[in-house]
């Protein structure tokens, strides 16, 4: 399979992208990992007039603690969030997640930024985005904006970045202190996508109860979501065993499940719940 043709430039800075995308007029796409684009133009699925590079902007890059936050890099790419000692140590759920997304090479080129723009409804890192309130800063023509996760994804493929923008980092709520995260999924023996994945977060108060805690789905639905009427069902009791499966059965509710020749909805409404009860049970040892 061969792309459409297209035209080649390398941007040194974001400022520099920003006025190429817009004299492009609409017709360029950034590249950064490639690995979600390249596939798509190969199928004809896009054909962008103009590829803008921008996977050598060292400011997009890296990990930093800002108060209550950590805040990637749009080109950080999934090795380096997997083993980087902030994420590890304050987001469990961000380095397995990154982990686990396709295989070594994948994981050497392809970015944070790049995977969360592309919004695949299988893609692993949604997941935590929405279970951790990731906020996503874009730079555009007027200036920047900030995007909460749960109003970026809009639809398979499709988020809220304008046409003329460009994202540069994500940042992800800290869970309180003791709190413990995780992420698991069930993934495509072909592909490894995620049919279901699970980002979960949990802390408990000193009487044992629980006092905080997010989950994020992801590969179920259209869209990664939270599932809010399982935190409910949580928030304020003990996670014993009976209220993590009355929990884990609320994880799909209100939401219509995707189905395929791989897994209908009724299965993946089912890997949903074993899967959030799979997570709750890990975070509690």
């Amino acid at each position: 399979m061969i792309p459409d043709t297209f035209e080649y430039a390398r941007a040194g800075s974001v400022e520099e992208a920003l006025r190429m995308l817009k004299e492009a007029g609409g017709e360029a796409k950034l590249l950064a990992g490639g690995h979600s684009l390249l596939p798509m133009m190969k199928m004809r699925l896009t054909s962008p007039g103009k590829l803008i590079d921008i996977s050598r902007i060292r400011e997009l890059r890296g990990v930093r603690r800002e108060g209550d936050r950590l805040v990637v890099g749009a080109l950080t790419t999934h090795r380096q969030v997997a083993g980087d000692p902030l994420v590890r140590e304050h987001l469990p759920a961000l380095a397995e997640a990154a982990s686990q997304i396709g295989d070594l090479q994948v994981r050497n080129r392809g970015t944070v930024g790049g995977n969360l723009a592309h919004a695949d409804p299988a893609s692993d890192l949604p997941a935590v985005a929405v279970a951790l309130e990731a906020e996503l800063e874009v730079q555009g023509p007027d200036g920047k904006q900030t995007f909460g996760a749960d109003g970026f994804f809009l639809g398979p493929l499709i988020t809220a970045l304008p046409e003329d923008g460009l994202l540069t980092s994500v940042s992800f709520a800290i869970p309180p202190k003791g709190a413990k995260s995780t992420y698991v999924k069930f993934p495509h023996p072909a592909s490894g996508y995620a049919v279901v994945g699970v980002a979960a977060a949990l802390g408990t108060g000193a009487d044992g109860t629980v006092n905080y805690v997010r989950i994020g789905i992801t590969g179920a639905s259209d869209t990664a979501y939270r599932a809010e009427a399982a935190e409910q069902a949580l928030l304020g009791k003990k996670p014993t065993e009976e209220t993590i499966r009355e929990a884990a059965a609320r994880a799909a509710d209100g939401r219509e499940m995707n189905g395929d020749l791989f897994a209908s909805s009724g299965y993946r409404r089912h890997l949903v719940q074993v899967y959030t009860a799979r997570a709750l049970r890990k975070l509690l040892g």
